[in-house]
């Protein structure tokens, strides 16, 4: 039955919001549950309320979508333009502005060529940008003394690592940074862990990884989100997704890709009983190279002391030797004959001073006239004193001189 609103039997007239409302219940109810494919087009994340808002589109037409913040934080991959996906949701109605749009629950690639583009997509971005440059990649410490960890620790790659650790070089220290590797919010959890041990710091390197899985189980590790962590690490980070064949986004921005958990702690942890036989081999070398040396120099100290260069300067301080001696015997007879003369000259000026002495004068005679102590060498000196004393060798005797006489 059509509805005439201009006949004679006129109802009354709807408003807007009862029109809406009324598309609304009959869209909303007949349109409950929907399963639509389509490709992505024009897909933001408002913030900060977090939801997303985008458009589900094919050759013909567009549909307006929206999915909140709680479902979008449960998807596995971060949904892309000119991806295909398959939508689960219902049809509702915003009547602001008289628009349907699909109310997404779920999201899925609509295949595993899906994720494949946007692997290539993301891959093609980031090379261009140059986090997968060989000059970026940092070279891993050859002793380790700390490593972190950023896995599951109820996943096997964890009990791997300590196992391997274990065997090789145990007085290692591990730390886990304990996150989900699979599923909603896993990408975010891993970048958090690798800033997180970053601002911690005393860490030589980080392992990061999972086991093995299907691609979609390990697409956390081909996020974005993760590449620019792994990138922005000042700390090496060996990537170890557990898959022999193919490279994730993290091997390729990691420093170092290990296939495995196991095979990442075989690279990054020394080996004790290598380093051991090592450090065996080297004493062992050096003990030989010391006693060679030795024995080497030995032999070039016997030749260089049968050489004449060498004996040169003992025959010369043998020569200068004898030369001293020679010199001491010429030195101590001079001396002698010096002496001799100093002592012939020293007997004869002590044979003229008893000579001159006085007292020897006195002996053959003579004698000495004083006035005091002074000697009166004359008749008119004594005469003129008018007394004195005259000493003879056996004493004195005064005298006064008489002016008659």
């Amino acid at each position: 039955m059509t509805l005439d609103l201009f006949s004679s039997h006129e109802q009354e007239p709807l408003t807007v919001s009862q029109l809406t409302g009324h598309i609304k219940a009959t869209l909303e109810s007949s349109f409950d549950r929907v399963l639509v494919t389509g490709e992505i087009s024009n897909f933001k994340r408002h913030t900060p309320s977090g939801h997303a808002y985008f458009s589900l589109k094919d050759e013909a037409a567009t549909l307006s979508a929206v999915m909140w913040r709680s479902r979008v934080s449960g998807l596995f991959f971060s949904p892309q333009d000119g991806m295909q996906v398959i939508a689960k949701g219902r049809i509702t109605v915003y009547p602001p502005r008289g628009n349907y749009q699909i109310d997404v629950t779920s999201l899925q690639p609509a295949g595993m060529g899906e994720l494949q583009i946007a692997f290539e997509k993301l891959k093609q971005k980031l090379y261009e940008e140059g986090l997968f440059d060989e000059e970026y990649k940092k070279p891993l410490p050859q002793y380790p003394s700390k490593i972190g960890i950023v896995t599951s620790e109820t996943g096997a790659a964890f009990r791997d690592i300590v196992t391997v650790v274990k065997r090789r070089f145990p007085a290692i220290e591990l730390l886990l940074y304990p996150v989900r590797v699979q599923g909603s919010g896993a990408a975010e959890d891993i970048a958090r862990a690798i800033r997180d041990l970053n601002r911690y710091g005393k860490l030589d390197v980080i392992i990061t990884g999972r086991g093995g899985g299907s691609l979609e189980d390990l697409w956390a590790f081909n996020e974005e989100i993760v590449a620019r962590a792994i990138f922005d690490s000042e700390i090496p980070v060996v990537s170890a997704v557990g898959h022999e064949i193919d490279y994730s986004i993290a091997d390729m921005v990691a420093d170092v890709r290990a296939p495995t958990p196991s095979a990442a702690a075989e690279i990054v942890v020394p080996d004790r009983r290598e380093m051991l036989e090592i450090i065996n081999d080297f004493a062992y070398t050096l003990n030989w190279r010391v006693f060679d040396i030795v024995h080497e120099k030995r032999e070039t100290i016997r030749q260089l002391v049968n050489t004449y260069s060498f004996n040169r300067p003992y025959d010369l301080m043998r020569s200068f030797s004898q030369r001293v001696d020679e010199i001491d015997r010429q030195l101590k007879s001079i001396m002698a004959h010096r002496f001799a003369i100093t002592r012939s000259r020293a007997t004869s000026l002590h044979q003229r001073l008893e000579a001159l002495n006085p007292e020897n004068v006195l002996n053959r005679g003579y004698a000495i006239v004083y006035d005091g102590d002074t000697i009166l060498p004359s008749k008119q000196e004594t005469v003129k004193r008018g007394k004195g004393d005259i000493r003879f060798k056996d004493g004195r005797v005064g005298f006064i001189v008489r002016k008659d006489a």
